[in-house]
């Protein structure tokens, strides 16, 4: 479990540690620290170069007998609400969150905006909704500083939180009595998009510009967004990073899980179970119920085949029924190396490799195992598996997303390559290096802090990937004067081409399909 739930945040820290983040610094000003919204009117902080509104609410408090509900429009407030501190964090398990000692609790549908100098509404700037990963499991809106973006990249950002977990995703029938089970977690992010949509502008925001981004869960999300119905006409432009869309369970599968879970809870009645779970307090309901394979482990989420998801991102993707919209998409070049890391630092090694392999893939693993040989990898078990895990979970799927939402509009495609990135320090003393896995390109778009700063060429870096994002949420393209070209993927002359991000100079590359053994996890559909 340590796994998922490190799924993203174990590279970041919480805006809290005042030491490096420049809002303590900054006073607050009666204006234009002030925004009217739709519920009342916020106080947010001025700082050099932007400004920043903390903890606004977009939902009621999911409580009582809306635990389980699709969320309610905030109230409204009377005067104006602090917002230069974030919100609570929805609760999540603790124990294993490198966001630790920020309080948490139910009352936490609420997002924080950050808007450049000059952004007003008689001169809106494009929008990024960022959605927060965390498998589902952990994570919070507040770890994400976009300073950057809006400084460098002159767009508006909106960091969102959502329920996580098993108030964010059980799936039991009895909760929902119309059949429309789970997904509450993504109806939150729906009531925040139609937030951004009715109070942006008032921020300097364009609301007919809207992209939404993501990682890892946050990506998943993203996928959701492009099939789910109430999304449709919220956004003009997505980008997803890291997003392992197929892991996504089924009605069945959800429905089952999550009547096991209420009868593990003491909920066993038929005709009480919705208001017995509802009256179990929030230290019991931590330990979320896990419905889908996701290498080694599993993870909780939304749930297809409901009225909210009818349709499995990835088969809608493959059938070519999403919009047409642009999408930005790509995944890391060694995904999975830091989980394995974490694996052998929290067990002092890693299993033999055969049994590390016979538990990720079941009945493939001996062909995986022989198509993924140690010798290949000089005999190291760390590297061997995380390159079977990263091909199979994270690098052939972001390659199948790529090539189905191609068929339908503008793709641009990238794999991050900063081999250097990065990591927290405790992953050194892995005897394998971690590379550019999971999560490591987020300090490059985001002040996360968390482990050594960039260097001068990663700072570097970091400028570009800041000015492709930027460029793609303001035009639906990361077309950027002075940086190299990142052609669109697919169209005539640039099949398969995608960006590699990396430092010194980026560059296009055309071999992501055979250098990550796609064509035999094509004909392994059972590999996970």
């Amino acid at each position: 479990m340590v796994l998922l739930l490190t799924l993203v945040t174990v590279v970041a820290c919480s805006r809290s540690n005042t030491e490096s983040h420049p809002r303590t610094a900054a006073v607050a000003e009666p204006e234009p620290a002030v925004v009217q919204t739709a519920g009342g009117a916020v106080r947010g902080v001025v700082a050099p170069g932007y400004r920043v509104f903390d903890g606004i609410p977009y939902g009621a408090a999911p409580v009582g007998a809306q635990r389980w509900q699709p969320p309610q429009p905030a109230p409204p407030w009377q005067g104006v609400r602090d917002a230069t501190k974030p919100g609570l964090r929805c609760i999540q398990d603790t124990t294993n969150d490198p966001d630790y000692g920020r309080p948490t609790g139910e009352d936490c549908l609420n997002l924080n905006v950050w808007t450049p100098d000059g952004a007003s509404p008689s001169h809106p700037k494009p929008v990024m909704v960022w959605i927060h990963g965390g498998g589902f499991l952990n994570g919070s809106a507040d770890i994400y500083d976009a300073r950057w973006l809006a400084t460098q990249g002159d767009i508006v950002v909106v960091t969102v939180n959502y329920r996580l977990g098993t108030l964010g995703f059980l799936a039991h029938p009895a909760l929902s009595p119309d059949g429309d089970i789970g997904n509450y977690g993504l109806a939150d992010q729906q009531a925040a998009l139609r937030w951004v949509r009715d109070n942006i502008t008032e921020f300097g925001g364009d609301a007919t510009k809207v992209t939404i981004a993501g990682e890892s869960a946050g990506a998943m999300s993203v996928c959701d967004h492009l099939v789910a119905p109430e999304s449709a006409g919220l956004f003009r432009a997505a980008i997803m990073q890291s997003g392992p869309c197929e892991a996504q369970a089924d009605r069945a599968t959800g429905q089952q899980v999550s009547t096991d879970y209420a009868t593990t809870a003491g909920c066993t009645d038929p005709a009480a179970v919705a208001a017995c779970l509802r009256a179990l307090p929030t230290e019991t309901l931590q330990r979320a119920p896990l419905y889908v394979g996701f290498g080694p482990d599993k993870l909780t989420g939304p749930v297809t085949g409901t009225d909210r998801l009818p349709a499995d991102p990835m088969t809608a993707i493959a059938s070519n029924r999403v919009p047409r919209l642009p999408v930005l998409v790509g995944s890391n070049g060694d995904e999975f190396a830091m989980f394995a890391a974490i694996q052998y630092l929290k067990d002092g090694r890693l299993p033999p490799y055969p049994e590390l392999i016979a538990k990720t893939f079941g009945p493939d693993a001996a062909a995986v195992a022989e198509h993924y040989p140690l010798d290949r990898y000089g005999g190291s078990e760390g590297l061997a598996y995380s390159a079977a895990v990263t091909d199979s979970v994270f690098a052939c799927p972001a390659d199948r997303i790529a090539s189905g939402l191609a068929h339908t509009g503008p793709v641009y495609a990238y794999e991050f390559n900063d081999r250097t990135a990065p990591a927290p320090d405790p992953l050194r003393a892995a005897p394998f290096p971690v590379g550019a896995s999971h999560s490591l390109e987020l300090r490059y778009l985001f002040d996360v802090g968390g482990a050594r700063p960039l260097d001068p060429a990663q700072r570097m870096l970091s400028d570009q990937m800041v000015a492709y994002w930027s460029q793609f949420v303001k035009t639906g393209t990361p077309e950027v004067t002075g940086l190299p070209d990142w052609p669109q993927f697919g169209a005539d002359g640039a099949a398969g081409k995608r960006m590699s991000l990396q430092t010194g100079e980026s560059t296009i590359t055309t071999d992501f399909s055979a250098r990550h053994q796609c064509p035999f996890w094509a004909g392994m559909k059972g590999a996970r």
